[in-house]
């Protein structure tokens, strides 16, 4: 077991891809933000891809182990400590019974990923592990950790190797810089927009809002501007030039509320009433992830096929040629 001695601004149990299957019924995927980081780090403790692990945001949690584990920390540098004594990160390396770990405040990027060898054995919901905040399903009950609750471990906890380590030019490469250039691919519902618009989207920096989780990230910028069939259509479409007829969303939509682009992201909503002019692709999804609220977006138009493209560059660096031997 793991006992929460503290539990961070927001620790929840997730797993890769999350839970599939069931979004016309109201429960998104989950899973982790950040699947690039939280693959690699199930990689280094010699889990399968979909063990289920920690997501850590911002601030991160205290924990001790009731039993010996290899764990690794991967995505933003929480600067973990293991009885007070620097711990290393994109590494593994092995815990002793009693012994407790502790992430503390993010000094690059916004949420790190914690594995530990034989997975975290909370009861599947719908087929997945991963927390939902808004349903209150997976996890431990639901929701983020809370101080002096045990999470169980996988019968094999014990197993794993320490001291592998994941390359540097394999890792998501966090600089540290508050400007990111963001990918998106046009649609579903770019010709709402017209052309002074989608200028001034892809030429303009976006501010992320305080007002941001996971399930939509609000940006602040420069007004939109519309075409005739925005402004000029049947009323059952809504007043507002961003009101469209509710049809569903794609995974990681511009969500145009008004003139406000709300990012969906991992427990976005399935459908709704307003356009999405463009839909920032799941091989930039890391970035999200690692963005903070005050960080800017410059987005960059890019093509289905290069955003394909990206994903299994990502995809292929997931791998055992990714891993040295400390």
């Amino acid at each position: 077991m793991l006992e929460v001695i503290k539990p961070g601004l927001e620790t929840t149990v997730q797993d890769w891809p999350g839970r599939i299957g069931y979004w016309e019924q109201g429960f998104p995927f989950s899973g982790p933000m950040d699947d690039w980081s939280f693959r690699l780090a199930n990689l280094l403790v010699g889990n399968p891809p979909d063990a289920a692990g920690l997501e850590c945001q911002f601030t991160g949690p205290a924990l001790r182990f009731g039993r010996d584990a290899v764990v690794a920390v991967t995505g933003a540098d929480m600067q973990p400590t293991l009885d007070n004594a620097p711990a290393p990160m994109w590494e593994s390396f092995a815990i002793r019974a009693g012994q407790v770990l502790t992430l503390g405040f993010a000094r690059l990027g916004a949420r790190a990923y914690l594995a530990v060898s034989g997975g975290i054995d909370t009861a599947p919901v719908l087929g997945s592990r991963a927390t939902f905040h808004q349903a209150g399903i997976g996890g431990l009950d639901g929701y983020a950790l809370k101080a002096k609750q045990s999470l169980p471990l996988g019968d094999d906890a014990g197993d794993g190797t320490p001291g592998r380590r994941v390359r540097p030019e394999c890792r998501p490469p966090l600089s540290g810089e508050r400007v990111w250039q963001m990918e998106a691919v046009p649609g579903p519902n770019d010709d709402w927009i017209d052309e002074t618009g989608h200028r001034r989207f892809l030429e303009s920096d976006w501010t992320v809002q305080t007002r941001s989780n996971r399930t939509g990230y609000r940006l602040d910028g420069p007004a939109w501007s519309f075409t005739a069939r925005a402004t000029d259509k049947r009323p059952e479409h809504g007043e507002d030039p961003s009101n469209i007829l509710d049809h569903g969303y794609p995974v990681g939509a511009v969500n145009l509320c008004g003139q406000t682009p709300i990012i969906l992201v991992n427990d976005g909503p399935s459908t709704g009433g307003f356009i999405n002019p463009y839909t920032v692709p799941s091989a930039a999804f890391w970035k999200l992830a690692q963005s903070k609220p005050g960080d800017v977006y410059r987005f960059r138009a890019v093509s289905v096929d290069e955003a394909q493209d990206q994903r299994r560059a990502i995809n292929r660096l997931i791998a055992e040629a990714s891993i040295e031997t400390v």
